[in-house]
Order: C-alpha cells, then sequence, then structure tokens
C-alpha cells in the first residue's frame, strides 16, 4: 500500500506545517517553529524506492472494478483519522477531506519522481486574496454584481513542477533595414531611401528556462505570472509541502523540450534584434539557432490558485507565490462598454470639432 507521511509537532503532537512567513515549520496549535533542515532525515528515504513483501495485498474483485472505472484515481487512509482520501494519479501533497490534516503522498516523489529544487512559498492566502482585491478595484467596465457579491469558491497554494532549462545556443538572423533622409532647397523637396542587408549572430547562454510539466495547468498562464527567481531555490525537502498542494510533473521532459526551444528561440531573436539600431525600418529575414549544449532539472515552483464562477462561466486566477504578481482574466459588462465606447467617440469627436474651430479661427 502506498505510504502517506505527516510532519507531527514533537512538542504537542499536532500537524507542523510550512509558514511562508517565518520560513519555518509551524505547529498550528501550540505555535512551536522548527527548521526544516532539522526534518530533512525523512527526505533521504525518497532517493531510494524500496519494494517490500509485506507491502502486498490481494486484490478483490470490488477493488478490481473499482480501479478500472477510475484508472486514474488512487486511495490512501489518513494516519490520523483514518478517512479516505481519493487523489488523481499526480498528486503529490493534499489534505486530508475529513480531519483537514495535510499530508503528503511520499510514493510519488521518490526515485525519478524526486525534484532537485523548491521555491518555497514566500506569500500566504491573505496576501493572495489582497491581490485579488487590487486586481478587480478601478475596473470600470467590470460588472457591478462581480465586484460586489461574487465571491472566490476556492484559493489553494499549489506547487506547480516545472522542468527548468539551461541550454548554449549559437544564433544568427539577417534583416531588412532602410534609413530615410528628407531635405529641400527653394525648387524641391527631397527624400532619399537607402536599403540594407544586415546581418547579427553570436553565442548566447540560457539558464533555468521553465516550462509547466502539469496538464493541468495552462503554459500561458504559468508563463504569465513569471519571473521566478531561482536564487530563492532549495534542495527539495517534503517539509515545504506540508500544508500545501502539490502535483507530480505528467509531462515528460522529453516532452516539455519543443516548447523551451521556442522560447529560447524567440529569446535569441529579440537579443539580437535589439541590436539593430539606428535605420528608420528593420524588417525580419530569417533566424537561425543552433544548440551547443544543454541539460534539465525537475524543479516546484509556488502558486496560489483563485476560482471563481460567473454567470455560469470559471474565472481562474493566478499568483505567483514568491513574487506576487497576479494575472487573471475578469468578465466585462457589455452595457457599460457601450456606453464607455459612445461617450469616447463623442469626446473625441468633441475635441476634433475643437481642433478645427481654433485651426480655423488661428490659422484660417
Amino acid at each position: 500500500m502506498s505510504s502517506l507521511h505527516e510532519y507531527q509537532c514533537p512538542s504537542c503532537g499536532g500537524h507542523l506545517e510550512f509558514d511562508s512567513k517565518t520560513q519555518k515549520m509551524k505547529c498550528p496549535y501550540c505555535d512551536s517553529e522548527y527548521e526544516t533542515e532539522a526534518l530533512k532525515e525523512f527526505d533521504e528515504a525518497l532517493n531510494e524506492e524500496e519494494t517490500k513483501n509485506d507491502s502486498f495485498t490481494w486484490e478483490t474483485k470490488e477493488e478490481s472494478a473499482w480501479s478500472e472505472e477510475n484508472g486514474n484515481l488512487r486511495s490512501y487512509l489518513c494516519n490520523t483519522c483514518s478517512g479516505e482520501i481519493i487523489t488523481d494519479e499526480n498528486t503529490a501533497a493534499t489534505h486530508c477531506p475529513y480531519c483537514s490534516n495535510p499530508v503528503i503522498l511520499t510514493d510519488r516523489l521518490g526515485g525519478m519522481l524526486k525534484p532537485d529544487f523548491v521555491i518555497p512559498f514566500k506569500l500566504d492566502k491573505k496576501a493572495a486574496m489582497d491581490a485579488y482585491k487590487k486586481h478587480i478595484s478601478g475596473k470600470k467596465l467590470l460588472p457591478s454584481v462581480f465586484k460586489d457579491k461574487n465571491h472566490i469558491d476556492e484559493i489553494k497554494g499549489v506547487y506547480v513542477p516545472f522542468w527548468l532549462f539551461d541550454a548554449s545556443i549559437q544564433g544568427s538572423a539577417q534583416y531588412k533595414a532602410t534609413t530615410v533622409r528628407h531635405w529641400s532647397d527653394v525648387n524641391y523637396n527631397y527624400t532619399e531611401t537607402r536599403h540594407y542587408s544586415v546581418f547579427r549572430s553570436g553565442n548566447m547562454a540560457f539558464a533555468n528556462i521553465p516550462v509547466d510539466g502539469s496538464s493541468k495547468m495552462a503554459d500561458e498562464l504559468m508563463e504569465s505570472i513569471e519571473p521566478f527567481d531561482f536564487s530563492d531555490a532549495v534542495d527539495f525537502a517534503t517539509a515545504y509541502l506540508s500544508g500545501y498542494f502539490a502535483d507530480k510533473y505528467d509531462v515528460s521532459m522529453e516532452e516539455s523540450i519543443e516548447r523551451a526551444n521556442l522560447r529560447i528561440k524567440q529569446s535569441s531573436a529579440d537579443a539580437l534584434a535589439s541590436t539593430v539600431t539606428g535605420y528608420s525600418s528593420v524588417q525580419p529575414v530569417s533566424n537561425n539557432v543552433n544548440m551547443l549544449s544543454g541539460a534539465s532539472k525537475y524543479a516546484l515552483y509556488p502558486v496560489w490558485l483563485l476560482n471563481t464562477t460567473f454567470e455560469g462561466q470559471k474565472y481562474t486566477f493566478a499568483m505567483n507565490g514568491q513574487t506576487g504578481r497576479f494575472v487573471g482574466d475578469l468578465p466585462m459588462d457589455k452595457g457599460k462598454y457601450r456606453k464607455y465606447f459612445a461617450l469616447s467617440a463623442v469626446i473625441g469627436s468633441v475635441l476634433g470639432f475643437g481642433a478645427t474651430v481654433l485651426y480655423n479661427l488661428f490659422l484660417g
């Protein structure tokens, strides 16, 4: 049977959780605090995947039928209340639905599934709610009922799996460029246009390019809350997961390479293009990237997710649990939009009419 792990407080037996403010393990009952380093001995066991004879259980017909119908679900028994915890096959940390104690699914984090690094949460749930309120404030086209009566359905801190890519590349690009010069004399106005072929090339190094390794998370949403500061990353320890949710990767490193290459190509193209200056116009012709070397590692990054439903549509917001960067689409009041557009058109017409009057008055 797969095992669950819960960090218990040595003082009172309560369940320890990682506290983002103190960056320590904290007991919510007696307020005792412990350094995460003191709990690392447990994580050493994750370096080996053990198979024990006494872990074998006979499969019953009922169990077989359940497994076939729900092949992507797994069942565990809570160590505290013996309640049944059902998760999907990628969940690595969660809470017991009966006693709410934080649990870590150690079989999802052993061997090749063990992350190399983790960036611990720096911001708590209150910070995420404050960021949400700031995000919706001042939005003139937001439906009033959304702001006044809408409530967050769910808010949770999740450690999202990321593949991090390091790469050394040689990039080259070609551009068409022009310079335009104007002058005049007493008889004519002149325009001179010169055309150039511009070439750029260079070697570049990229470090820790993140690619979301969870199929549950939209890549665009995760990229929109970047950057994460890897200088805060520490060697992985399960203690950092206690009190949060976590997933293991279900998108492999090999499957993530294509997106990493796209990001590398775009970044190298932008870097080369930024050196083409002093021209009136620049048009890219070609861009090539040759990979010289590359490496990857596996990490968990902190993300706050907030979900709400409005008029039958689900809205998801995300906040970087390290930096506080907050993103998410909002609904638009179509009535307010039409009024705003009409008012803008009227103001534009008035300003245009005023400019015409002034021109005729002073220059006509």
